[in-house]
């Protein structure tokens, strides 16, 4: 089992790569990164032309949701974006804030924050902004955002309850998020669960669909709806690089569900006091 510096520092090396390829370069292979044309993003990605704000050129197909139509944003808010990659989301959220708002996209990786703020410059994008950082301890200060939004990026974290614990510190007192992202319900084959590859595709690193609902109100949240579900299916020709013909039989007839889900949650106006049992 590869430690959560390791798991971090693949999918760093992964989507450093993804930053310096286009789209249909992205959506023929499983992270973007490696010529295949047999691997996972392009069957989660959902389609973002016809949302107000989208920019072809920040749209990299990775995402497996739209949560930026179901964040319910509003003309004036700080919007946060976990993961922002290319700044698609970032985009789209601004025509919901308007001039008067602000939108805050968070990336770990380098290359893509380059690539995201080069796109903010060429709309001339002055209250989008691009900070280099890790979701378990944004750089953004405590009750700052009203909105967060996320999309296909805490199953890419090891450490989920820390990045929900974060998300809390910086909502403002009834602030909300609406992150999509992939949850199990029934157990991954080994050989899928230690596959970097499928970690970094988005499907090695997802939890039980319970126990990711469970840590959201673990951590506080209120008035948790799931927005939106959908199933992913993992065509043969994927999974024929990690199993057996046989074992390709027995997954798809297993009771294993793979799912893209869009969480909504609140965080409450009377906030509970450090060492209260909060997240």
């Amino acid at each position: 089992m590869k430690t959560e510096l390791e798991l971090k520092e693949i999918v760093k090396a992964k989507y450093s790569e993804i930053a310096l390829q286009d789209k249909e370069t992205n959506m023929s292979s499983c992270c973007g990164a490696g010529g295949c044309s047999t691997e996972v993003y392009n069957i989660m990605s959902d389609d973002y032309t016809k949302m107000d704000g989208y920019m072809a050129d920040a749209d990299l197909g990775l995402g497996c949701g739209l949560p930026t139509e179901f964040a319910k944003i509003k003309e004036g808010d700080v919007v946060v974006d976990l993961g922002s990659g290319a700044g698609n989301d970032c985009f789209v959220a601004r025509r919901s804030t308007g001039t008067s708002g602000k939108v805050i996209g968070i990336d770990f990786t380098p290359a893509m924050i380059d690539k995201a703020r080069a796109n903010a410059e060429k709309m001339g994008f002055n209250n989008v902004e691009f900070r280099q950082g890790d979701i378990e301890n944004m750089p953004i200060t405590d009750n700052a955002a009203d909105v967060v939004v996320s999309n296909c990026v805490l199953n890419l974290v090891p450490n989920k309850h820390a990045v929900l614990s974060d998300i809390y510190r910086v909502l403002k007192p009834g602030g909300h998020f609406s992150i999509s992202d992939v949850v199990l319900v029934g157990t991954l084959p080994n050989e899928l669960r230690n596959a970097a590859e499928m970690y970094a595709g988005c499907v090695s690193g997802a939890i039980q669909k319970e126990v990711y609902l469970e840590l959201i109100n673990a951590c506080g949240f209120k008035n948790v709806v799931l927005q939106k579900e959908k199933p992913i299916v993992i065509p043969n020709d994927i999974l024929k690089n990690y199993l057996s013909e046989t074992d390709i039989i027995n997954f798809n007839q297993s009771d294993l569900g793979i799912f893209s889900v869009t969480v909504y949650a609140e965080k409450p106006l009377n906030t509970c006091t450090p060492g209260g049992g909060c997240c």
